[in-house]
């Protein structure tokens, strides 16, 4: 009795993940007959995406999320998501794609479908108070630094400089921490700091006084089943067309993002008169 219930357990086990499987991998076919896709975006990193006075969530990733729902004929439904939730979302099925300003590392390509090739890189800096004096990265020895949860850069620069990280779920929470002095700096991606610093009212005494750093690709991500079937084949046609017609920088100039030199040679790299990849 023991190992028939055994047997039965184990082949309905397997039947799910048969099931779970076909699922996942029919992405195409549910966005259209939904006549919706549902992209996840950053809804707190201006200007790649946030919300405007409305509500809307606007901005660079979210420009790129509805080319994606014209090109298949659907609508674009965005969903809010952060650093520690973004692939969960994925993974679990409540969001189709995500671009949401995800640095294409190893260890991510375990959990999700990164599309090839990246769109976008950033590197990693410190928004602090000039008053801090920071000029080395050596100087956040000791110091209390406000970060994000799930940021890759986490541990290896609180093992490599000592720093203290205090995580915190969005950038809003990080924010506010830093102004309110309960740490010396905020330890993020450079790109998420051309917002802020824009603002001169509440924080023009700050700066980005260090030398970037640990420079890494951004990648649209789908299901890690699908990376390499229908869905993430089309989504690697579409990022390899965004660099070959020069979308991306255009965008990037719309919302007066600083030209990104990595952007720039990944458009000389697809110009049209070389042969597309195959991913």
């Amino acid at each position: 009795m023991l190992m028939r219930s055994l047997k039965i357990c184990l082949f309905a086990a397997a039947l799910l993940g048969v099931v779970g499987s076909l699922a996942s991998a029919q992405t195409l076919e549910r966005v259209k007959q939904r006549g919706t896709l549902i992209v996840g975006v950053k809804a707190d990193y201006k200007p790649f995406g946030f919300r405007d006075p409305s509500g809307k969530i606007v901005g660079f990733a979210p420009d790129l999320a509805k080319e994606v729902a014209d090109a298949l004929g659907v609508k674009l439904q965005l969903e809010p998501v952060v650093s520690s939730n973004r692939m969960q979302f994925l993974q679990q099925g409540k969001i189709d794609l995500m671009i949401a300003t995800m640095n294409d590392t190893a260890a991510r390509r375990n959990v999700v479908g990164i599309v090839l090739p990246d769109y976008y890189a950033s590197g990693v800096n410190v928004l602090a108070a000039k008053s801090a004096g920071l000029k080395d990265w050596n100087d956040l020895k000791g110091k209390k630094i406000c970060g994000i949860q799930g940021a890759y850069y986490n541990k290896p620069v609180a093992e490599k400089y000592g720093a203290q990280i205090v995580a915190f779920k969005g950038t809003s929470e990080a924010e506010n921490a830093l102004l309110q002095g309960n740490c010396v700096g905020f330890l993020y991606d450079d790109t998420a700091f051309a917002g802020p610093l824009s603002d001169t009212k509440t924080w023009g005494n700050y700066a980005m006084p260090l030398p970037t750093i640990m420079e890494s690709p951004w990648g649209a991500a789908v299901r890690l089943e699908e990376v390499d079937k229908e869905f993430g084949r089309f989504m690697s046609g579409m990022i390899y067309t965004w660099h070959r017609t020069g979308k991306l920088i255009e965008i990037e100039k719309k919302w007066h993002i600083q030209p990104s030199a990595w952007l720039a040679k990944m458009h000389e790299k697809y110009s049209p008169d070389t042969t597309p990849p195959s991913y």
